[in-house]
């Protein structure tokens, strides 16, 4: 072979392994390319599915669309209205069942406008007048977790019982169209406080997400909130009407009925244990911060807090609460005669005491606690009847049961006892009859009775 021959062998062999080296090179870079985004996505997809989460629990999703003993989400809670019962429909992915086969477009339709996959309009016990504030970033995380990170359930909630004409879908179009913001319009109310981000985070939170208003804000005879935000009046979360037996109290700045007398703290307390030295969650507040709140961070807590204090009262003719001896010198020195006082002693000072101060926060106190001097008894007047429980939280893991005693007492003697607790210790609140407990307990029969939230 000749020289020229040999040079020309080893330099194709040279250009044939540097082509090959070439395309190794080219497809080890695709590939590490390939791995990379891969990974990115699937970081991306696990950072949406724990936002997600987190919203679906400062939207109190769980609360509506999960019963004990059933699949998360799979629907069946029951909303006692005047025109019969709603059941909260199945939002897992199944697709059958569930809403599996929403497109992220529809999905935030039905959030924010309150329109279904078929166009046809939701009843407003979904709360999209509130929801409809809530941005496309939270509604695009909401549907990846909902859609990817939450098990598909087969399960087919009962049969709403709606009477008609309330059962026909197309007056909620009239409905929405007079009472339903446009989420343009709803997302833009939020500006109001740009330069003060913690105020926003807390406006966001309680008028979006949380929807606070839905049941501690009155409403009209057409059932729209006669409020959705702060900025359009004083009766936002002044306090709402009967839901389900209970009646939420205010949210704002009144001294006996509201939160004039609570400190931040005390709010970032209640919002994560269920129970301060005011008092303790209840009724449908129960499972708002055993499925919600509870997991929310410290500092959207204090958002949501330093919000709820920034609220006049809507009342601003009461006069503060100032505790009164009276009541327990009377009882410390075996004085029985006021009305109601012989029931207080034998059913409730054990762990309410004499002077109404309890044993918070393991039992709420009644002296100066919101609830008991509402104006309407009802919440009080139910839970004398049918118990309740503070339910265990993560951080305070241990739940206490209060008894009812509907079956041992009469009519008059609940009315005699609730109305010892509503007068006594400074509370001055207004007596309640026997007439007002039979009608409370013949439409507590009607109710879902009170669950206790688990851990989740």
């Amino acid at each position: 072979m000749s020289l020229i021959s040999k040079k020309t062998l080893i330099t194709e062999f040279v250009f044939q392994y540097l082509k090959c080296s070439g395309i190794r090179l080219l497809l080890t870079v695709a590939a590490l390319a390939f791995v990379s985004e891969t990974g990115a996505l699937a970081q991306d997809t696990e950072f949406l599915q724990k936002r997600g989460e987190y919203l679906a629990r400062a939207s109190d999703c769980a609360a509506c669309h999960s019963v004990p003993g059933h699949a998360r989400f799979a629907g069946g809670v029951p909303f006692s209205l005047p025109f019969g019962t709603i059941f909260s429909s199945n939002i897992t992915p199944d697709r059958d069942h569930g809403t599996g086969r929403y497109t992220e477009a529809q999905f935030g339709r039905a959030l924010r406008e309150g329109i279904r996959a078929d166009g046809a309009p939701l009843y407003p016990a979904m709360p999209y007048p509130s929801y409809a504030r809530m941005t496309d970033e939270d509604i695009h995380a909401l549907y990846v977790y909902f859609t990817t990170d939450v098990q598909a359930s087969a399960e087919t909630p009962p049969a709403s019982t709606i009477s008609w004409p309330f059962s026909m879908r197309w007056p909620l179009r009239i409905w929405q169209a007079a009472f339903a913001p446009s989420p343009e319009r709803a997302i833009k109310s939020t500006a109001r406080f740009a330069d003060d981000p913690d105020m926003a985070r807390g406006a966001y939170l309680v008028e979006g997400p949380g929807h606070c208003g839905a049941c501690h804000t009155p409403r009209a005879i057409t059932l729209q909130e006669k409020a959705l935000t702060a900025a359009e009046s004083s009766l936002f979360l002044s306090g709402g009407g009967a839901v389900d037996g209970w009646t939420p109290t205010s949210l704002r700045g009144e001294n006996r009925t509201g939160l004039g007398r609570w400190s931040e703290k005390d709010i970032v307390g209640f919002l994560r244990n269920g129970r301060v030295a005011h008092g303790s969650a209840f009724g449908g507040m129960s499972g708002a911060v055993g499925h919600g709140t509870q997991y929310l961070s410290d500092k959207d807590l204090y958002s949501i807090a330093r919000f709820l204090k920034s609220l006049p009262a809507a009342d601003r003719d009461q006069t503060p609460w100032v505790y009164d001896r009276t009541e327990a010198l009377a009882l410390r020195n075996g004085d029985i005669s006021a009305r109601g006082a012989r029931v207080y002693v034998d059913r409730c000072a054990a762990c309410h005491r004499t002077d109404g101060t309890a044993y918070p926060t393991t039992f709420p106190p009644l002296a100066g606690n919101p609830v008991v001097m509402n104006p309407a008894p009802d919440s009080l007047v139910r839970i004398v009847i049918a118990g309740s429980t503070v339910p265990a939280m993560r951080s305070s893991p241990s739940s206490f049961v209060m008894p009812g005693f509907g079956g041992t007492m009469t009519d008059q003697q609940v009315a005699d006892v609730v109305s010892f607790i509503r007068a006594s210790w400074g509370n001055n609140a207004d007596p309640v009859t026997a007439t007002e407990v039979a009608r409370l307990r013949k439409e507590q029969m009607k109710t879902a009775p009170e669950t206790p939230y688990p851990l989740n």
